[in-house]
């Protein structure tokens, strides 16, 4: 299950740029362009966090924030907001946000906030709470960055990792390469597919699989790559 944001912003051009750059990264989006919709968008889509614009029709963010902490929802909030002035910054954390960004922002500033907040109440794009999983007879620790099968510990870089936890999320499914790129890498990385291939290859010897015959992570030849989470 796939961690979703609830953006709220009625400038079309900035909400459907941020649409594809979450989804882009692997989130869930949903949105609404008013304010006085927000509160029914929260209780309807419960997101993850919220990407609050403060200048909005029907209610401002500030208002829709200081409705949400009083009614207790403690869901994380960004505020976007095209005021400069420290004080107006000062008025959205006083009021229960979480963050800020003020426009125009930067794509890589945007993302590492949203990253930010998310890692303080243990959600990933891909909505892991940073738990333990497995795949087949390997048993996978975020906390560690280890794979562990038998008496055996491997280490994960990074990479490996958030590559693991997305095809867990999507056991099953067949991804395309580049859709794996674009999740695991980043919309913005220019690299060939060759990279993603090596660390399959490197992530098959963790998991055991024979050369040859991989048996959890398989090849769909002329597209990408599947998980087999319980292979026969």
């Amino acid at each position: 299950m796939k961690t979703k944001i609830l953006i709220v912003e009625d400038d079309p051009h900035i909400l459907l740029g941020l649409e594809e750059v979450l989804k882009s990264e692997g989130y869930e989006v949903a949105s609404c362009n008013r304010g006085d919709a927000a509160m029914d968008a929260v209780a309807k889509h419960k997101p993850a966090l919220v990407l609050l614009d403060v200048m909005l029709p029907g209610a401002s963010g500030y208002d829709i924030c200081k409705q949400l902490r009083a009614r207790k929802i403690s869901t994380p909030i960004l505020m976007l907001t095209a005021k400069g002035q420290e004080i107006d910054k000062v008025i959205g954390l006083d009021l229960g946000a979480d963050d800020y960004v003020t426009k125009p922002f930067g794509v890589r500033e945007l993302l590492a906030r949203v990253q930010a907040l998310l890692r303080r109440t243990g959600k990933t794009a891909d909505g892991d709470d940073g738990s333990a999983f497995k795949i087949g007879d390997a048993t996978i620790d975020p906390k560690t960055f280890q794979l562990k099968r038998g008496k055996t510990t491997a280490e994960l870089t990074a990479k490996e990792l958030k590559l693991l936890q997305h095809f867990h999320a999507h056991a099953g499914e067949v991804l395309s390469r580049d859709k794996l790129l674009n999740e695991v890498w980043g919309y913005n990385y220019f690299g060939t597919t060759r990279t993603l291939d090596q660390v399959i290859v490197q992530l098959r010897k963790k998991l055991g699989d024979h050369r040859g015959e991989p048996k959890h992570l398989l090849t769909i030849h002329g597209v990408g790559y599947k998980l087999d989470l319980h292979p026969t």
